[in-house]
């Protein structure tokens, strides 16, 4: 055995076996060798590179997990391996980022701190997660803190690389115990590391409580999420049948219990492990009460006490406490304080291991922290905050402010929760850091609390505000900020300047990211006006965050905006913000960059990879990836994919280093990402660019802004239909609150009513996705040319089988929607609004489909322009690299071509349709339009440039004619004195030697090859 696994001796890392447990596993060995496959697993995995194999373990407090995990420990360090394992603790509302891992690296650091020094070298994030230096430390919002809480992913990175290096030495078996108490923080880690490759074999288990699992635990969503990845394995514990059970209590008490004795312990413990231990340890089997508070609180009455008073003062701290912590607050000698706690561990209510104490049991903990009085927790939380407060190493600012609010002891717990907030923040855990910070929020709505503190509450909303963002919750940021402005202007006395100007910049900032309708511009324009005057940070960020928000929403105004970030930039260099300094760099650079053309765009590219570069020398995470996107933006924007994909791939990259999946401009360009993807007919890479965040928590906007490409690529294979369907109407509620998930999805919904030929549901998607854009942006939009194309291809798709009555219906609607298109072009040619290569490919394709619907609607019109208006369609696609538009647009011309009776273009157009059907592995995409029907092979064989002979008796004749004229199969049955059922043969056999689709098609072809003169 390597020193390493001198961390992994038995009981080391996991709870030891009480002395009245069982020492044998019962009832499991289906579950054990379950679990132990995962070991084989991992050693595959390191030798082929694949994912390593996950198990998740869950069942009810006391069913035995623990027992199981031990089992598989013991089984682990039988093959020499070494076994790290971290505990997720019960910190209620004061979560502290990363504990269980923390955890692992202080044990591996007390056997091999010189493995822990190297790898944390190669990756100095390593040092945030030292048990002994998190400590707390609150910063001031004015300092030049744009790197801050963006580097989360270099924790993630150093995590891997710890376990990397300890692997090299030995196989690593990673257990993670009680997930169900998880911080955000801890499951995104997780989720980065179900999904990691690993070059020596690591395996991982995770155990939570399934009954802890409430409908809006936040860990119920991640365990679904997660059992998507193949990876990963969910091994669910039941309640042991009542023949383990009966062996259990054999093991248990091997003297053997009466017949009764052993019935009513079966009865009582329901097949949980734990129970039945505690029962039989109980020695009053008949006597236990019913309730299992009282049940467990039996064994306190064997103690002194001192141990009594130890172990109550305990269960204020949780499941775990150190023992510095613990004697300081006990309040006892410490002879008294020894005396106690070992006795507690004599019997079994305290375990021991390293400088820690921890329950037997976390249901014992709580039972014995439930029996206390009001007044006995009150007064021993204010213990703990003052010792914590006393001693900042003893714990971190997340465990003083529970136990200071806990305390009633408002004032430290407000100051806490900030730096608990700030703490969070400071190793990339947003989520906790919004809740610990508007936590201090509801405590500092006492304006003589925060006088007292000395705390500025404005910066307080910001820092919330700022969190809730870096965790994708623009929405809520905006809605906080917005409530807080509010409710500041109706206060008598208002609040300072500088605070409202705080305040007011990042709200503007943050409606960027948001539909609400508030005129942005105008809020940070108030913003400038009360900033401070001078050699002020506040106004340095004011002006520039002034000058982002003006070009974005006026790029007209560029001359403005760089008035106002050139002052910034001076203010922000006299002051020595070097992050700062790069964000406002990053802002200059991309003023023009997307309106620029030729040169001048050139020219503005390349001051923009100098931004970046200028970020990236600062640490300024933020302006690093704003300016990625930005240069993917402008190429995207020109059709220019190569260097689009590569800088939206630079900041998405940038998620492995900020660790903040969701944020601003990192989850923007994933989704503009996942679109070229989807372009360019890489479909398989769309699908992986989804799911790679399907396994980590976030907010739904930025959720369902990935969701719809999707379910465009399952829809267009025919694949996972229901999955389609619930989503888009899942995503239906978030219309209102994010026009990009409105405009993308209802796309999608008109797609799937045009691959059903149903025209009147894509017709009605367009009315109410363009009756919500129309509110929240303008009737004028861009996206709504893209719209009109794909409603008239639905609308196209269903003329051959509609009724006379439905085509006129459909033509006047098709009209309606070109008209519609054309008004946004003009809107945008009045403004010399840019419209690239992709909006003229949309432009060409309306104009297309628009002849195309009165073309097969029997309205008279040039055959040349039809085709030429197809044929300028298709190139501007070709042009774009629109693969699964040039597809539709080619399956189209096929059937135009072979209708207007030019056979050889329409195989060469139907060929190249399905083989780039084929490509995108979606046959069904072109299969009703490219004429597979059985008159085809007989078109096929006709000469080029010839019109296949058609021959039709004088009743078909006589019935094409009615059929032209929109007659039903009833009114022409009437009309020639035939019955329907009659007339609908004769229909079908003129379908057939036609070739046609339908009857539309059929008069079409009538009318093109004089059989009706």
């Amino acid at each position: 055995m390597t020193a390493v696994s001198a961390v992994s001796v038995r009981g080391a890392m996991m709870v030891p076996v009480a002395a009245h447990s069982s020492l044998t596993m019962v009832g499991r060995d289906a579950e054990l060798a379950e679990a132990s496959a995962v070991l084989d697993d991992a050693v595959r995995a390191a030798e082929t590179g694949a994912p390593h194999r996950v198990v998740l373990l869950s069942g009810d407090a006391g069913v035995g997990k623990t027992r199981l995990l031990r089992a598989l420990r013991d089984h682990a360090l039988d093959r020499d391996w070494q076994v790290l394992a971290g505990h997720c603790l019960d910190f209620g509302d004061s979560a502290l980022p990363y504990l269980p891992f923390s955890e692992v690296l202080g044990r591996i650091a007390t056997q091999r701190p010189d493995l822990v020094d190297e790898v944390a070298g190669r990756h100095p994030a390593l040092e945030r997660l030292r048990p002994g230096r998190r400590t707390r430390a609150a910063g001031d919002a004015d300092v030049d803190d744009h790197r801050r809480g963006t580097d989360r992913a270099d924790t993630f990175d150093a995590v891997q690389a710890v376990l990397e290096a300890a692997a090299a030495e030995a196989p690593v078996l990673l257990v993670v115990e009680d997930l169900h108490w998880a911080d955000q923080s801890t499951r995104d880690m997780l989720g980065y590391l179900f999904t990691r490759t690993f070059e020596q074999p690591v395996a991982i288990v995770a155990s939570y409580r399934s009954d802890d699992l409430h409908r809006r635990h936040p860990l119920r969503r991640q365990v679904a999420e997660w059992s998507r990845l193949p990876q990963v394995a969910r091994l669910p514990l039941a309640p042991l049948p009542e023949t383990a059970v009966r062996a259990l209590v054999r093991e248990l008490q091997p003297r053997g219990l009466d017949a009764r004795a052993v019935n009513r312990i079966v009865e009582r413990a329901e097949g949980n492990a734990f129970f039945v231990e505690e029962l039989v340890a109980s020695g009053h089997c008949a006597d236990v009460p019913d309730d299992l508070a009282d049940l467990l609180l039996v064994r306190l009455d064997l103690l002194g006490e001192a141990a009594r008073h130890v172990v109550r003062v305990a269960s204020v701290a949780g499941r775990r406490v150190s023992h510095d912590l613990l004697a300081g607050t006990a309040d006892l000698s410490p002879s008294a304080f020894d005396d106690g706690i070992r006795q507690a561990v004599e019997m079994n209510v305290i375990e021991a291991g390293g400088d820690r104490y921890s329950f037997r049991h976390a249901l014992l903990g709580e039972a014995v922290y439930d029996d206390l009085l009001p007044g006995e927790r009150v007064r021993l939380h204010a213990r703990y905050a003052d010792a914590l407060a006393g001693n900042p190493g003893l714990g971190t600012a997340a465990e003083l402010a529970l136990h200071a609010r806990r305390a009633n002891d408002l004032d430290r717990a407000a100051a806490a929760s900030v730096e608990a907030g700030d703490e969070a923040m400071e190793v990339g855990g947003p989520d906790e850091a919004a809740d610990h910070y508007q936590q201090a929020l509801e405590l500092l709505e006492d304006a003589a609390r925060a006088e007292r503190l000395g705390l500025d509450r404005a910066k307080v909303v910001v820092k919330a505000a700022d969190a809730l963002t870096a965790g994708g919750d623009a929405l809520r940021a905006a809605q906080l900020l917005g409530a807080q402005l509010d409710a500041t202007a109706r206060q008598p006395d208002g609040v300072p300047d500088p605070a409202r100007a705080r305040m007011l910049s990042r709200y503007a900032d943050i409606l960027l990211m948001t539909e609400i309708a508030l005129d942005a511009v105008a809020l940070s324009a108030e913003a400038v006006a009360l900033s401070p005057v001078g050699e002020s940070m506040l106004r340095a960020k004011v002006l520039a965050t002034h000058a982002r928000i003006l070009v974005s929403y006026h790029p007209d105004r560029a001359d403005e905006a760089e008035a106002f970030a050139t002052e910034a930039l001076a203010l922000a260099e006299r002051l020595a913000m070097p992050a700062l300094t790069a964000d406002i760099v990053t802002t200059l650079g991309g003023l023009r960059v997307k309106i620029a053309e030729g040169d001048e765009q050139s020219r503005l590219r390349e001051a923009l990879v100098a931004a970046v570069d200028h970020a990236v020398a600062a640490g300024a995470i933020d302006a690093e990836v704003r300016g990625r996107w930005l240069l993917g933006r402008s190429y995207q924007d020109t059709g220019d994919w190569e260097p689009s994909v590569r800088w939206f791939e630079s900041a998405v990259g940038g998620t492995d280093r900020t660790g903040l999946v969701w944020a601003p401009y990192v989850i923007d360009s994933r989704w503009q990402l996942t679109w070229i993807r989807y372009a360019l007919g890489d479909w398989d890479d769309v699908l992986a660019l989804v799911s790679v965040v399907d396994d980590q928590a976030g907010p739904d906007i930025p959720r369902g802004i990935l969701e719809p490409a999707r379910y465009a690529v399952l829809n267009a294979r025919g694949t996972a239909p229901d999955q389609v369907r619930t989503g888009l109407a899942r995503l239906r509620r978030l219309w209102r609150d994010e026009g990009g998930v409105a405009v993308f999805a209802a796309g999608v919904e008109i797609e799937v009513a045009a691959a059903r030929n149903d025209a009147a549901t894509a017709l009605t998607t367009y009315d109410e996705v363009i009756d919500v854009l129309s509110q929240i942006w303008h009737d004028h939009f861009g996206g709504r040319v893209r719209l009109v194309a794909s409603t008239l291809d639905a609308v196209a798709r269903a003329m051959p089988r509609a009724s006379a009555a439905e085509r006129r219906a459909f033509l006047a609607r098709a009209d309606q929607l070109r008209a519609d298109s054309d008004a946004v072009l003009a809107w945008h040619r009045e403004r010399a609004s840019p419209w690239g290569p992709e909006g003229q490919m949309w432009e060409a394709r309306v104009h297309a489909e628009h002849l195309r619907v009165r073309w097969l609607a029997g309205v008279p019109g040039p055959r040349d322009e039809l085709v030429d208006a197809w044929t300028v369609a298709l190139e501007r696609a070709v042009a774009f690299g629109h693969v699964p538009e040039e597809a539709r647009i080619r399956a189209a011309s096929a059937q135009i071509h072979r209708l207007l009776g030019d056979s050889a273009r329409a195989r060469d157009e139907a060929a190249a349709a399905r083989a780039l059907a084929e490509r995108l592995g979606a046959p069904g995409l072109v299969a009703d339009l490219v004429g597979d029907a059985p008159s085809a092979a007989a078109a096929a064989a006709t000469p080029a440039g010839a019109t296949p002979a058609v021959t039709l008796t004088a009743r078909e004749l006589e019935i094409l004619a009615l059929v032209a004229e929109g007659r039903t199969n009833g009114e022409i049955g009437k009309q020639l004195f035939i019955t329907t059922k009659t007339v609908s043969v004769h229909v079908s056999n003129i379908l057939g030697k036609l070739g046609a689709a339908g009857r539309t098609e059929a008069a079409a072809i009538a009318r093109r090859d004089g059989l009706l003169d």
